[in-house]
């Protein structure tokens, strides 16, 4: 945390906002919980107001992967279709959390989650519509099983050239004696 950040957290007067970077098909969107555009790190942070909304942030004291769920109120549902083209599976998305001093944007957010977009989730009503997204934590990977194989051909694929799996057939029936070798068939 920065020293600007942390007298701005001490100040008697905190104005908390939450920045949102998600990527879709055409790029990342940069969106925060205030009015008005913002600029920070290089970008143009659109903002959306009440429109928006982020469920709690977990932690706990195991390694376990929590996620969270994003949404977008008071979309036209005439742009459901626009939205539905544009969303990508597993694309990345971060979410930061800043503060606001005396109106200006103190030091450099910070990340207060990152992963992933999963499944979005639409309720349509008559004037307009509601999109979540769930967001899966990178941990999700820890429950998917790893497709190598301790073979030539898959070596290839990560160290193109690498011989070290040539001579595994060749090893599996071998008698590897550790110091001396032995005088008869007994010290086997």
């Amino acid at each position: 945390m920065s020293s600007g950040m942390l007298t701005a957290i001490q100040s008697s007067e905190l104005q908390p906002a939450i920045f949102v970077t998600a990527t879709f098909a055409t790029g990342p969107i940069y969106v925060w919980t205030g009015y008005g555009p913002v600029t920070w790190n290089g970008q143009t942070w659109l903002g959306i107001g009440t429109l928006g909304n982020i469920t709690m942030i977990e932690e706990g004291a195991t390694v376990e992967a929590k996620g969270i769920t994003i949404s977008l109120s008071g979309i036209d549902p005439t742009l459901l279709s626009d939205v539905l083209t544009e969303f990508l599976l597993g694309a990345p998305v971060t979410v930061y959390v800043g503060l606001f001093v005396s109106g200006a944007l103190v030091a450099t957010p910070l990340v207060a989650w990152a992963g992933r977009m999963d499944q979005p989730t639409i309720d349509v009503s008559a004037e307009t519509a509601l999109i979540s997204i769930n967001c899966e934590n990178r941990l999700i990977d820890m429950n998917v099983s790893v497709d190598r194989r301790y073979t030539s051909d898959d070596a290839q694929l990560f160290a193109p050239g690498d011989q070290g799996f040539n001579w595994v057939s060749g090893i599996q029936e071998v008698t590897v004696y550790w110091g001396a070798k032995p005088n008869n068939s007994n010290n086997i």
